[in-house]
């Protein structure tokens, strides 16, 4: 299994009209064909030292492997992803995972 975590800090002042273009991007990348699972949402609350709640919205894609993967990030729905919502954010940061069992 491939796991795809990826973390947005979007610019300050989007309005709600660009904030919900912004969900509706995400929810499409958790439909993508190549996707197994997809999951997207906001900081949790939490008040301990080791959390970082800085980011403004989180997505994680699990795919049956990194072949699907791939695919993923060289798909229509990706790039349209891409094209519609980059200027929105002032950080990405993402983190992969392979699962070892």
């Amino acid at each position: 299994m491939h796991i795809h975590n990826v973390y947005f800090w979007l610019q300050a002042g989007l309005d709600k009209n660009q904030l919900a273009e912004f969900e509706q991007g995400l929810s499409a990348l958790c439909d993508d064909t190549a996707v197994t699972a997809g999951y997207y949402g906001v900081p949790a609350p939490s008040d301990r030292a080791v959390v970082d709640s800085s980011y403004s919205f989180a997505l994680v894609l699990i795919f049956q492997d990194t072949g699907k993967h791939d695919q993923y990030q060289i798909g229509t729905v990706h790039q349209q992803f891409l094209d519609v919502n980059a200027a929105k954010w002032t950080r990405v940061q993402v983190y992969d995972l392979i699962s070892l069992d």
